[in-house]
């Protein structure tokens, strides 16, 4: 493949030329072994906290695989199947203000990612549903990309796909002060632990082959989280779209806190490789099964 042309496309630094040649094209020539034979479209599942770097190991497995292996390949972000904001508010309203913001289990449209990937299991042509974050809505279907399925890989990258649902126990302690001061009764988290419980497992169940980039820590987030919001700023402009300023970004990590510690703790055994990250997102480890 052009690595030269993918890195200058994604604006990555040359030293990620080395990073893949070291862990991910090995991954995906394993990718390729499990693949092989498949009669329907195998699918990679994804798993990172936010600026862990899932998109671009997307883009790359992408690129790499249809490139080097003619591999047809489809990516879906589970953050483009979010809830529109005026079905967020309707959340809020019934069940917890904390549901307007995006993000957790429960303000996804899961039975839209569902439809998506059976349709990619038929012959002919599929939309793909796209959000856009600087707008905090999906981007109208006329404006989705459409392809020819069915594909030879599907891969699904989010910062919460293949995670479980915790004990209920486990939600009485609040993680944060977001927690603490706008969810004392735990309404919001159990409602967002019970969503995680259902049609997800359906959802995450659909991977036959797991991939984590796993962080040192949810320390680590605000500041990926804060490089991504300002490349996004970058990127969007400013006309008509709602990038988060510094504090903004706090609090809206906040959400993401528990599921993320308990994906760190919990989600690496059930993965079939796992990538251990240092503070710079840099690969210092890999566990294969």
């Amino acid at each position: 493949m052009d690595i030269h042309g993918f890195l200058k496309t994604h604006k990555l630094p040359s030293a990620y030329a080395e990073t893949a040649q070291h862990w991910f094209i090995p991954l995906c020539e394993r990718v390729l072994e499990h693949q092989d034979g498949a009669t329907t479209p195998f699918i990679v599942a994804i798993n990172g906290c936010q600026g862990s770097g899932k998109s671009t190991l997307t883009s790359f497995m992408s690129a790499y695989l249809s490139s080097e292996h003619d591999k047809s390949v489809v990516s879906l972000s589970i953050d483009d199947f979010y809830l529109s904001q005026s079905e967020r508010q309707a959340l809020a309203i019934k069940i917890h203000p904390l549901l307007q913001t995006r993000g957790v289990p429960g303000t996804h449209n899961v039975s839209l990612a569902l439809d998506t990937i059976h349709a990619l299991n038929k012959p002919g042509n599929v939309a793909l549903p796209r959000f856009a974050k600087s707008l905090d809505n999906p981007l109208p279907r006329e404006k989705w990309p459409v392809v020819t399925s069915p594909p030879d890989i599907i891969i699904l990258e989010g910062w919460c796909v293949g995670l479980s649902p915790q004990a209920d126990h486990a939600l009485k302690q609040s993680v944060n002060s977001l927690e603490a001061n706008d969810d004392p009764l735990c309404t919001w988290r159990r409602f967002v632990n019970t969503e995680l419980g259902g049609n997800y497992q359906t959802l995450f169940g659909l991977a036959d082959y797991t991939i984590m980039l796993k962080a040192p820590s949810f320390d680590c987030v605000y500041k990926w989280r804060l490089e991504q919001e300002h490349k996004l700023a970058e990127s969007a402009g400013t006309e008509g779209n709602k990038v988060m300023s510094d504090d903004e970004i706090a609090r809206f990590i906040a959400h993401y806190q528990r599921l993320t510690e308990h994906a760190l703790e919990h989600l690496p055994a059930h993965c079939h490789t796992v990538f251990g990250l240092d503070t710079n997102r840099q690969i210092i480890n890999q566990e294969n099964k």
